[in-house]
């Protein structure tokens, strides 16, 4: 199991026989957490609800970022927004000449450095409630007769000595101030919640009470607290997903049962010993192997295939489905777009050489005619294969013996469309699932979004691709110089990408964009040669004729949007022009790099933007998939990676990624010896763990696994 330092608090050390004894009997009282806050005001109740922290436990929950530093009385410059720690003098109010307005409220207050005189808008009780000796923690601005204060004043009696101030997530209508005035106006509400860890998991995994952790990231009284703190609480979040994840794939396992394809590999066996036009890499023999073993079993097949630009996944997709069609069973493999399954179909119908094998094409573009074809014949069992989109899982699709599903690019679709796949299997039956995806996941982010999920990772490239230099480049004089590159490599009979940027999330405006620039392109740089235009918005017969002519070489240049990030494979296609790269994300250009480099010559990428981008700069430097993933983890910490979740899983607030993977690890590690132990978390020591996991789930997920 990993290890990592043990966590240690100020608050959690020993008291000796005597402090025991005298220590107060105080038991918790859970209902307390569910006491609503008293917002200071309707615009702050709003931000508080914006904020998800309505009451005392949201609260307690809601965790300080960061701590700024404390300024001192003589460091503070005027008109800057400064925070600092000072004790009160004398306090006093009076009236304000403008009508309708509330007495004024003066302090004078001091620090170790001098005195100053804070002024209080719209607060007249103050004068009671800060009596001369009441330690504050101001922020506001300093002007040229007074420090004027921005938002509520906490009191610091219990945290004197800090030098560091919380720093709250806020929102517009209540500031960092006030949430952290509100935490210490309820601290005793610490004492309420309940510590769902069994004492043998704490001890084992050397972590202090959840009491201790949210004292110690509230109101620290070290400097480590707030840290230590914090992956305590983290830890918590973590093992509850896990829980969750992995009783879901026991509960999956356990309720179905899929057809157990263990026969002889006849078809298979042909294909990869002569069919198959190259031999398979390492990693897809190895990938192969994994997969015949789960379609051997009688429990459904649920892996995540996940492998590099070009590693050659639809080569492992494709032996699934043989190993289904060999043994009397039908394979479908759904791809999200119609330009992406034309792309598998043709690939497929590539791959199987001198094995010829009815092979369907189902979308919402298909004739009328050839639908009713095509449906007669699944239904009937007459047509063992057949790749799609989403008309795959439309009523009227019926199978006969459909035992392999192959979903692409799994992450663009929802629960409900691969699950309305899986019925499509004869009753009392689910078939084996293998879901692919080409945008590389650290182990991070396997364990996080896919952890009731098998994983297997194509690193291996095919031997032949070649290496494909990457820059960034910015300015008109780079600009020219670039399409000048372009036309070197169109006269050396290559062919170019020019991809338009990302305009909002509106693919009208994207295909305007790409239109516009098409039209230029063609007037201007590469006037003395052919160039076609692609983008979502066109018909999908005009999307299927540019994508022909450019593949079979009738066309020079493809200007095109994102639509061509996946699928598209056209060896002869060396350079690639991204406009506005920038507003593209690391992995969505590593997927649009990957459609050149596919040939035997050398392949330049060019990005547009700016030089100085850790992003742009990241795939300069990089061609690893895996490696570019995890920058992007580092890159965007915690910020919407895993994001607002549907029902049924979690949202983070507490754990940071990739800075708290070892507690991922220590967390499954933990969750998977629990489950072992007591799948249902039965045992009394589980009690409260199997309420915490109930909260954050739903009461469903507490259903029994072997229903």
């Amino acid at each position: 199991m990993p290890s990592t330092p043990p966590f240690q608090f100020a608050s959690t050390e020993p008291l000796d026989d005597d402090q025991l004894r005298a220590a107060p009997l105080r038991l918790p009282r859970p209902s307390r957490l569910r006491e609503e806050l008293d917002a200071p005001g309707p615009r702050a109740a709003r931000a508080l609800e914006t904020l998800r922290v309505q009451t005392v436990g949201q609260l307690l929950g809601h965790l300080p970022r960061a701590r700024g530093e404390a300024r001192t009385i003589a460091d503070l410059v005027e008109e800057e927004t400064s925070t600092i720690l000072v004790e009160v003098r004398s306090i006093s109010s009076r009236p304000v000449r403008r009508r309708g307005m509330r007495p004024l409220v003066e302090a004078t207050v001091v620090d170790q450095t001098s005195s100053l005189k804070v002024t209080f808008f719209n607060q007249p009780w103050l004068v009671e409630r800060y009596r001369p000796g009441t330690r504050l923690m101001l922020t506001g601005r300093l002007g040229q007769r007074s420090f004027k204060v921005s938002g509520h004043a906490p009191t610091t009696q219990q945290v004197a000595g800090v030098e560091q101030v919380a720093q709250y997530p806020a929102s517009e209508g209540i500031s960092s101030v006030q949430l952290l005035a509100l935490a210490q106006e309820h601290r005793d509400a610490i004492a309420d919640t309940i510590e769902p860890l069994p004492a043998r998991v704490r001890l084992a995994d050397e972590l202090p009470d959840r009491h201790a952790a949210l004292t110690a990231v509230h109101f620290p009284s070290r400097e480590r607290d707030p840290v230590d703190g914090r992956r305590r609480l983290a830890y918590d979040e973590l093992l509850l997903l896990q829980l969750g994840l992995l009783r879901r794939r026991a509960r999956r396992e356990q309720s179905t049962r899929a057809p157990q394809l263990d026969g002889p590999r006849e078809l298979s066996a042909r294909w990869l010993e002569s069919g198959l036009p190259f031999r398979p890499t390492g990693d897809q023999q190895r990938a192969m192997a994994a997969v015949d073993a789960d379609l051997a079993r009688d429990r459904a097949m649920q892996r995540l295939l996940m492998g590099e630009v070009g590693s050659g996944k639809t080569v492992v997709a494709l032996f699934a489905l043989l190993r289904a069609v060999e043994q009397g069973w039908q394979g479908a493999l759904m791809a999200p777009t119609e330009t992406l399954a034309e792309q598998h179909f043709a690939t497929i119908q590539g791959l199987m050489g001198a094995d010829a094998l009815q092979i369907g094409l189902l979308t919402g573009s298909t004739p009328g005619g050839r639908r009713r074809d095509l449906l007669g014949k699944l239904a009937s069992g007459e047509l063992a294969l057949i790749v799609g989109t989403h008309a795959l899982i439309e009523d009227a699709v019926a199978f006969a013996r459909l035992g392999v599903v192959v979903v692409d690019e799994q992450h663009r679709f929802g629960v409900r469309q691969r699950a309305a796949l899986d019925r499509k299997a004869p009753p009392g039956l689910t078939p084996h699932v293998l879901h692919m995806t080409a945008t590389p996941i650290p182990r991070t982010l396997a364990l996080v979004e896919h952890g009731d999920l098998d994983h297997t990772a194509l690193r291996e490239l095919p031997r032949g691709r070649q290496p494909i230099e990457t820059h960034v480049a910015s300015g008109e004089k780079a600009r020219e110089r670039a399409y000048e590159r372009i036309r070197e490599e169109l006269r050396a009979g290559r062919q170019a990408f020019v991809v338009c940027p990302l305009v909002g999330e509106s693919e009208a405006l994207q295909a305007r964009a790409a239109t516009e620039e098409f039209e230029r392109l063609r007037r201007t740089e590469f006037k003395d040669f052919r160039v076609v235009l692609m983008h979502g918005q066109m018909r999908p017969r005009e999307k299927q004729e540019a994508m022909r002519a450019f593949a079979a070489g009738g066309a020079d240049v493809l200007v095109a949007t994102s639509v061509i990030e996946v699928g598209i494979d056209v060896p002869n296609a060396t350079v690639m022009l991204v406009e506005d790269a920038e507003r593209y994300g690391i992995s969505q250009l590593h997927q649009l790099r990957g459609r050149i480099g596919r040939g035997e010559h050398k392949s330049l990428c060019l990005l547009f933007g700016p030089t100085d981008s850790a992003r742009l700069r990241a795939l300069a430097a990089h061609g690893d998939g895996f490696e570019l993933a995890r920058i992007d983890l580092v890159l965007r910490r915690e910020g919407d990676i895993v994001g607002v979740r549907q029902h049924g899983e979690v949202a983070y607030r507490i754990a940071i990624l990739p800075d708290d993977e070892d507690l991922l690890e220590r967390a499954h590690f933990r969750a998977e010896q629990l489950l072992q132990a007591d799948p249902e978390l039965d045992a009394p020591e589980h009690a409260l763990l199997k309420d915490a996991l109930a909260e954050v789930f739903g009461p469903d997920a507490m259903a029994p696994i072997a229903a």
